[in-house]
């Protein structure tokens, strides 16, 4: 066994120092055959650096690493746990399953899993049904890593706003029309308020509660004989508890946060806007700070890396983890980043064959003057849920409706950079997740049935009108209502309220239990 751990490892060292040599060795080689003399006049050698490291990065995706180790080493399994010690009965459990669902943020694969598998065990000890299980899953991935600041997501969809923000000459970063379009998530927002709200009031209606009241009457086995045995990924669930501590999650993802805050911080010339008379307390200055960041992207991969560094120190402080499976760790990173990473280069292919064709610029001249400008966001927020659901992917449709919806928008606010923009960006992200969410071939989908042990099919019948409720909310109660120009918060507001009555009226409460 000893030779083969000390096999393992060389074998790992030894790829990552090949990788360092072709790195250097490029490099040497460019500055070997570079011209001499004065190059004023053209590009220096080290032009070629930014690209070729970039590329060696993308095969070394930390972010994806960074998760993969802590879930290997117990720590989200420990967050569980002790979210397990609180709960008291089957409201309380659905509860402590979304509140397990906003602290896994980073990433929605690792959402799904580690939520679906670890919290099986309580669900069904409270008789709530896998199908119940799979939608809070599904329900608190994608919606709550699309919004946050700090995930997998972010990167992608930065990366497409900067595009479309340099093709629109905006003169604004990526960054920056993330947080405009923030206030506009309201698909998003709305379903991540349904899950807390349907299960404090106690409402189910449709298929979900045919599901659920099947589960509360049986003894936990019967609807449990069609369910998929198998997880993703044995991994996520074969963390003895001896090994499960928080803290191997809790400080990896903390200095990672932390890092990311501070390196867009000093590059978004935060020291120099509070010299100016700028607050760290207030959520405008942070706002303009984010948004003035322009290493964006190298920021989050050196955040990750130090998170990476943390993480596989509390992983040999608290219990050590094993050369095997820190490999297999680092194998399963790589191997999931390619799927964004794939579809990151397509879209910019896409954009290329665009750009050549001037769909922008033909699109806009049809559009522009044929459309109003009230319903334009609320309708691409309809196209791009059409869209993502028959593809099942959201990266996809986000790469599609970026660089063809935003130009539309842009020309309909007078060629300015306006309320319809801002909206119509929340709208395609909105409703690629949206899509995505309800599509039997989503990848989130599958993930979330496969890891809640739940028939997908039955997954999808039971998740589809609560999907379906909540994006009608956010089109008619906030889409519709801002883009007529109602506040945002006044649209969020006003669909809170009105999913409030409609829960209270769709549905009888269900038998009291004790929580």
């Amino acid at each position: 066994m000893l030779q083969t751990d000390s096999l393992l490892k060389s074998r790992t060292l030894n790829r990552y120092a090949g990788a360092v040599v072709i790195f250097g060795g490029l490099c040497a080689l460019a500055a070997y055959f570079a011209p001499l003399g004065d190059q004023s006049g053209g590009s220096a050698w080290y032009s070629i650096v930014p690209p070729v490291l970039a590329i060696s990065l993308a095969f070394l995706p930390p972010v994806f690493v960074t998760i993969e180790v802590i879930v290997a080493s117990g720590g989200f399994k420990g967050i569980v746990l002790w979210l397990l010690r609180r709960v008291k009965g089957r409201k309380s459990a659905q509860i402590a399953t979304a509140l397990m669902g906003l602290l896994c943020f980073i990433d929605d694969y690792a959402n799904a899993i580690i939520v679906g598998s670890m919290m099986q065990p309580i669900t069904d000890r409270f008789r709530i049904s896998r199908e119940k299980l799979a939608f809070i899953v599904d329900a608190t991935s994608a919606p709550i890593a699309g919004l946050a600041v700090v995930s997998t997501w972010i990167a992608y969809e930065v990366g497409l706003l900067t595009q479309i923000s340099e093709e629109l000459a905006l003169d604004r970063s990526g960054y920056s029309l993330f947080f405009d379009a923030l206030s506009f998530r309201f698909y998003c927002l709305l379903m991540i308020g349904f899950v807390f709200l349907h299960v404090i009031l106690g409402r189910d209606f449709g298929p979900m509660k045919t599901a659920e009241d099947s589960a509360r009457a049986s003894d936990g086995e019967d609807s449990r004989a069609d369910a998929p045995k198998d997880l993703a990924d044995s991994t996520y669930a074969a963390v003895p508890e001896r090994s499960a501590r928080a803290i191997k999650a809790l400080v990896p993802l903390g200095g990672l946060i932390l890092f990311h805050i501070s390196g867009l911080w000093f590059d978004g010339g935060g020291p120099a806007k509070l010299r100016a008379g700028g607050s760290m307390l207030s959520l405008l200055y942070w706002r303009d700070v984010i948004s003035a960041a322009k290493n964006t992207h190298l920021i989050l991969d050196c955040a990750a890396l130090f998170g990476l560094a943390l993480a596989l120190v509390c992983s040999q402080l608290y219990g050590p983890m094993r050369m095997p499976v820190m490999k297999s760790c680092f194998r399963r990173g790589i191997k999931r980043a390619m799927i964004p990473f794939v579809i990151l280069i397509l879209a910019w292919s896409l954009k290329n064959c665009c750009d050549a064709l001037n769909t922008g610029q033909f699109l806009t001249a049809i559009l522009a003057d044929k459309i109003s400008v009230h319903w334009f966001a609320p309708a691409v927020f309809l196209v791009a849920s059409l869209t993502s659901f028959a593809t099942g992917t959201s990266y996809g449709t986000m790469a599609i409706l970026i660089p063809t919806a935003v130009p539309i928008a842009f020309a309909l606010d007078g060629n300015s950079y306006g309320l319809t923009t801002m909206i119509t960006i929340g709208a395609v992200l909105d409703g690629a997740i949206f899509g995505d969410h309800c599509s039997p071939i989503s990848d989130t989908t599958i993930m979330s049935s496969i890891a809640s042990s739940c028939d997908l099919m039955k997954h999808v019948r039971t998740q589809l009108p609560y999907s379906l409720f909540v994006a009608a909310l956010a089109l008619l109660c906030a889409y519709l209502p801002s883009a007529m120009g109602l506040a945002p918060l006044w649209s969020l507001t006003l669909a809170v309220l009105a999913m409030i009555c409609l829960l209270l009226a769709l549905a009888r409460r269900t038998k009291p239990t004790p929580n």
